[in-house]
């Protein structure tokens, strides 16, 4: 019978995860013109670079600022006055949320309009300059993004200060609960007519790129994995190409159609449906990303939520992709064995009447968790979940991090569903004997020549440049062990004693297992024959 890990044991022991911090107040703003007999929105490509949603399609925002708090501008935007109360979102939307603040926040609208300015060059109002006035927010807007003033001194400084009664409220949403970090983000809708002389423009920067597009040529792009955005994006997309932004407004501004019952629908890839439940797991992660894979029938992977409340609103999320989707779940896949990837999976194989698939190594790591396995997924294996277009998953063994870890590989659309491969924040932890780093890095390897697009990790946001990536781990897990051989060159043997060398910054409680990555890395070294002997009189 398998020994746990300390890993493992640091698992089960639980803990109270760390204070939620409030969601930081935001605004988007969704320029719109009218094109024959339908609408075209102007939306980003966020730039690769950046560390939040790197490389994601968007609408020009963003957060909160003080001095958007001290900036007072005249007018409001339309319909906030009348948005429905936070308490309409469902409860999973919620959780960990103590109290929302009001639609209109102070130094909101200066937010949306900086926002819109900074990444656009729209300035509303500024449609009704005379031309030479116009000339003027091009230069400002460059003095803007090169740091020389700050956008309360450039209002000051303005012709005429921007018009925030240009806009129209759209809706509010909130981040899911993927991460520390959350947006209570609202939406504004603006009509910017394509005769006006003053059109967007994007400087790149924070973003790569901009353009005009009919929201269902976007969709279309969208279900063919060609680009990556949020759910909201999704929603507004869909409402205005099938209802108009005058028609669709009330859709927008209270989007119940976007629920599967107490969850929001978030489905970043067509097919790939994330629900993100709270589980005794590691910080900075404090939820594990359930998914609900296929567009027909439908297999739920890594349900680790052990609290009966949460799994009965999963059931109830479930039962509402089957009624409206028309998915169906037809089996429990898991990635690997830990407790923060199976807690739920007793409690809803019972309710669900579907059997637990996973790989014979984990099956067996199991049995002294009381789960039974009712099936082996093979590497290799191919399953079908949709057929137009197909929705077809690769079953990809990928030791290291657990003996029977699996990753899921749908090929469409090249997204890749990774387990604890890879995680959208924190690290991970390789804990010998079931933690071998020399399989984990070869697993990096292989998911890497796979080639996919996204990353669907289980614990922290969707990742996209997942090649990238995933040869970024490769590579910091060389360079922590470069420092492990560094250690060990100046005579120091025990990874209790290499620790203040080879993690300088560590958190306060993550030296244990900080010690466990370190005798991963020297199993590893030894195995490589890269050990010499301690210098004369060194060691201890």
């Amino acid at each position: 019978m398998p020994v746990e890990s300390l890993y493992e044991r640091t698992l089960a022991a639980g803990g109270r995860p760390p204070a939620a911090r409030p969601p930081r107040a935001s605004a988007a703003v969704v320029p719109w013109r009218r094109a024959a007999e339908r609408v075209e929105v102007f939306w980003l490509k966020r730039s690769s670079e950046l560390r939040f949603m790197g490389g994601w399609y968007a609408f020009p925002g963003g957060g909160l600022d003080r001095a958007d708090r001290r900036l007072g501008l005249a007018g409001e935007p339309a319909g906030a006055a009348g948005a429905p109360p936070a308490s309409a979102m469902p409860p999973a939307v919620l959780a960990g949320v103590d109290e929302l603040g009001p639609v209109l926040p102070e130094g909101l609208t200066a937010c949306a309009v900086r926002e819109l300015f900074e990444e656009t060059g729209v300035w509303p109002g500024a449609e009704r300059w005379p031309a030479g006035r116009r000339r003027w927010l091009s230069a400002a807007r460059r003095r803007l993004l090169a740091g020389e003033l700050g956008f309360a001194e450039l209002v000051a400084e303005a012709p005429a200060a921007p018009d925030p009664s240009r806009l129209v409220y759209a809706g509010r949403w909130l981040t899911p609960p993927l991460g520390p970090l959350r947006f209570d983000n609202r939406f504004f809708l603006l009509e910017w007519d394509r005769a006006l002389p003053l059109q967007p423009e994007v400087i790149p920067g924070e973003a790569e790129l901009g353009e005009w597009i009919d929201p269902a040529v976007a969709l279309d792009r969208w279900r063919a994995g060609e680009l990556l955005t949020a759910p909201p994006i999704l929603h507004l997309l869909d409402v205005l190409a099938s209802a108009g932004p005058e028609s669709g407004l009330s859709r927008l501004r209270e989007p119940v159609e976007a629920n599967l019952g107490p969850h929001r629908r978030v489905e970043f890839s067509p097919g790939v449906v994330l629900f993100p439940l709270p589980t005794p797991t590691l910080p900075p992660a404090t939820h594990t990303n359930t998914y609900l894979l296929g567009t027909r029938q439908a297999v739920l992977v890594d349900p680790g939520c052990p609290d009966e409340g949460e799994l009965e609103r999963l059931v109830e999320a479930l039962e509402a992709a089957h009624a409206r989707l028309g998915r169906r779940v037809v089996a429990i896949w898991l990635t690997h064995h830990h407790r923060d990837h199976v807690g739920g999976v007793e409690w809803l194989r019972r309710r669900l009447g579907c059997p637990v698939l996973c790989h014979r190594d984990t099956a067996r790591r199991l049995e002294p968790l009381g789960i039974a396995a009712d099936g082996e997924l093979i590497d290799g294996q191919r399953v079908e979940l949709g057929d137009d277009p197909p929705f077809t998953l690769r079953v990809v063994h990928t030791p290291g991090h657990a003996p029977g870890h699996l990753c899921f590989f749908e090929e469409h659309r090249r997204t890749l569903v990774a387990g604890d491969m890879v995680a959208g924040l924190g690290t991970l932890v390789i804990d010998p004997p079931d933690g071998d780093m020399e399989l984990y890095l070869a697993s990096l390897d292989r998911l890497a020549k796979l080639e996919p697009r996204v990353i669907f990790p289980a614990h922290g946001p969707v990742l996209a440049q997942a090649v990238a990536h995933l040869r970024g781990y490769r590579r910091h897990r060389l360079w922590r062990e470069g420092r492990v051989l560094d250690a060990w060159r100046s005579g120091l043997r025990r990874p209790a004693e290499m620790l203040a060398a080879v993690y300088p910054d560590l958190a306060e409680g993550a030296g244990p297992l900080a010690e466990r990555q370190i005798e991963a890395h020297l199993i590893r070294l030894a195995a490589l024959g890269r050990l010499e002997p301690a210098p004369a009189g060194g060691g201890s």
